[in-house]
C-alpha cells in the first residue's frame, strides 16, 4: 500500500487489532480465490471483485467527501497502474490456483518487494541498489528457487501455476516503481487514487473478459460460497482492507505498517490449511523464510528501518503518497 514516512505516535493497542486484521484480510484473499475460481473464469473472477472493490471505495469517497483525480495526466498513468497493479495480477492468481494451493500464493505473494527493488533501481530510477539490498536479494531469489524446488525438475501444471503467481508478484513489482516515479507527486489521496484505480481496472476487464472468458455469469446462477467469497474479495479484501492499511499507516507509522508483508503468507498457509486441508512440501516453508529473510535484509529491518511499499493480493498497488486530510 502506502509508503509514505510517517512518525510511530500511537501504542501497540491502538493499531496491532487493525495491523493483525489487514494481515487477515490479505491472507484469506487466496482461500476466496481458491472457492471462486472454481465456479468462474479466473478473468470473471477479477471482473466482479474489482467492480465489487470499486464501488466499496466509492462510498467511502463520498462519505468522506473526498473526490476523485481531475487532471487527464493523473488518469493516463494510473491506466498503467490499473493494468500492472489491478487486473493483470489478480487475474494470474486466479489462472495460478487452478493449478496451485492456495497457501501456495500466498506464499509467491510474498516475494513482491524482491522484484520491486531492481525494478526500482534499473528502470525507474527511484532507489538505490546498497550492498545490503544486494544480499537481501539474492537471499530473497535463493528462496523462490527453493519454494520452486527446481531440483525436482521444472515442468507440469504445479510448476506453471507457481509461475502464474511468481507473474503476478511481478506486476505487482511494475506498478510500485511506475506509480512511485509518475503518480506519488500528485495532491490527491491514496484513497481517491486507489478508487480511481479500481474504476479503470474494471473498465479494461469488462472490454477484455467478454473475448476471454465470455459474458460472465449471473450471481444467481453462482453457489452461495463463490458469491459469498466474490463479495469478501471485493468489498472486504480489495476495498476496506485499503481504509485499514491507511489506519495503521497514520498510528503506527509507514515502517511498521510495511510489515504485515510478513504476516500475510502465515495466514495464507493456516487459512488454507485449516479450510481447505491443503499441505505443503516441506521445501515450500523454508523457501518462503528465505524469501521473507532476503525481504527483511534488503529492507533494513535488522539495522536502520526504512519504509517500503506493501502489496497484498487482496488490495491495489497504492499511491507512494499519504493521502491527503487525515
Amino acid at each position: 500500500m502506502t509508503a509514505d514516512i510517517t512518525p510511530d505516535k500511537a501504542p501497540a493497542r491502538a493499531w496491532l487489532p487493525g495491523f493483525i486484521a489487514l494481515a487477515a484480510i490479505w491472507g484469506s484473499s487466496f482461500l476466496f480465490i481458491k472457492i471462486g475460481v472454481a465456479e468462474l473464469h479466473p478473468v470473471q473472477l477479477t471482473l466482479y471483485r474489482v467492480v465489487a472493490g470499486a464501488l466499496t471505495l466509492l462510498v467511502v469517497l463520498a462519505v468522506l467527501r473526498d473526490r476523485l483525480p481531475r487532471e487527464p495526466r493523473v488518469w493516463a498513468h494510473l491506466t498503467v497502474v490499473a493494468a500492472f497493479g489491478v487486473a493483470v495480477p489478480f487475474t494470474l492468481f486466479g489462472y495460478g490456483e487452478q493449478r496451485v494451493e492456495s497457501m501456495l500464493a500466498g506464499i509467491w505473494n510474498a516475494t513482491t518487494p524482491l522484484i520491486v527493488l531492481p525494478l526500482a533501481v534499473l528502470v525507474f530510477r527511484t532507489e538505490r541498489l546498497t550492498a545490503r539490498r544486494g544480499v537481501g536479494l539474492g537471499l530473497g531469489f535463493l528462496g523462490v528457487l527453493v519454494v520452486l524446488g527446481v531440483w525436482e525438475g521444472i515442468g507440469g501444471a504445479h510448476f506453471t501455476g507457481q509461475l502464474m503467481c511468481f507473474g503476478a508478484a511481478a506486476c505487482y513489482g511494475v506498478a510500485i516503481p511506475y506509480q512511485k516515479r509518475f503518480v506519488a507527486g500528485s495532491a490527491y489521496s491514496g484513497l481517491s487514487l486507489s478508487a480511481a484505480q479500481l474504476l479503470l481496472a474494471a473498465g479494461q476487464l469488462a472490454i477484455v473478459t467478454p473475448f476471454v472468458a465470455g459474458l460472465p455469469p449471473l450471481p444467481t446462477e453462482l453457489s452461495l460460497g463463490v458469491v459469498a467469497s466474490v463479495l469478501t474479495l471485493g468489498a472486504l479484501g480489495t476495498g476496506l482492507a485499503f481504509v485499514i492499511n491507511m489506519r495503521n499507516i497514520r498510528l503506527a507509522g509507514a515502517s511498521t505498517a510495511s510489515t504485515v508483508t510478513y504476516l500475510i503468507p502465515i495466514f495464507a498457509v493456516l487459512i488454507g490449511a485449516v479450510a481447505l486441508d491443503e499441505r505443503l512440501n516441506w521445501h515450500q516453508p523454508v523457501g518462503a523464510l528465505i524469501v521473507l529473510l532476503g525481504v527483511a535484509v534488503a529492507q533494513g529491518l535488522f539495522g536502520r528501518r526504512k519504509p517500503r511499499p506493501v502489496v497484498g493480493v487482496g488490495a491495489p498497488a497504492a499511491p507512494a503518497a499519504e493521502p491527503a486530510g487525515r
